[in-house]
């Protein structure tokens, strides 16, 4: 998908505050938003009947405001492998999000809390990642999903478990070096110990190490 390309989005948010403030965000970036809805069941409508190209929903919607919008989600992957969606919670619920990551053929997904739509650009960048076929997983969601697996964690050094949460996080090896004061060199003898306790197969590329641990976390 060039990265100019304009997006066709269907949103699904029970507020209508946030929803039209979503619709103006995304069409001031130069995306079209083909349906804008509030709640699970037209979300599924929406998506069978305009076949967007990304999908950004709510966890919480009408009519029991618990985890519809992230069924839905799960749903709609499940029936379409290849749908891009993007899933926007104030809330971190964890089994979930494990279910959404491990959905359709695992790319183009993406788990971001709400306060992230404040930071415009990233927002509108993550969306045009997952809509490309990444992952895109907020940070937090990622500590909640490392303290949910902590006793299979159990092998790693307690230096080793920053090194991990770090790469989860999408950093580079030298911004990991950086955050935790240390030479390149011991962060790649870490990533080395990790990679061979959790028996994820070494890569050197960012998202590849992102993937990998998230294809732990969901195991």
């Amino acid at each position: 998908m060039p990265a100019d390309r304009a997006l066709r989005i269907v949103l699904a948010e029970d507020s209508v505050l946030l929803r039209d403030g979503l619709v103006a965000l995304l069409t001031r970036f130069g995306h079209e938003v083909v349906a804008a809805v509030g709640d699970a069941e037209t979300l599924l409508a929406a998506v069978a009947e305009h076949e967007p190209d990304v999908v950004v929903t709510d966890v919480r919607m009408p009519p029991g405001f618990q985890d519809e919008g992230l069924h839905a989600a799960v749903k709609l992957r499940e029936e379409r492998p290849g749908l891009p969606v993007l899933v926007l919670s104030q809330y971190v619920q964890r089994a979930y999000a494990a279910e959404l990551l491990d959905s359709g053929d695992g790319t183009g997904v993406g788990y971001l809390l709400k306060d992230r739509v404040g930071q415009v650009e990233e927002f509108v960048a993550a969306l045009r990642e997952v809509a490309a076929g990444g992952t895109v997983v907020d940070p937090e969601v990622v500590r909640q999903l490392l303290r949910r697996r902590r006793d299979p964690l159990a092998r790693l050094s307690p230096r080793e478990r920053e090194v991990l949460a770090l790469i989860a996080e999408g950093r580079s090896n030298g911004a990991i070096a950086k955050a935790l004061v240390v030479s390149d060199a011991a962060v790649g003898k870490h990533i080395g110990s990790i990679l061979t306790k959790l028996d994820l197969p070494p890569a050197d590329d960012t998202h590849r190490r992102v993937l990998a641990v998230l294809a732990y976390l969901r195991s």
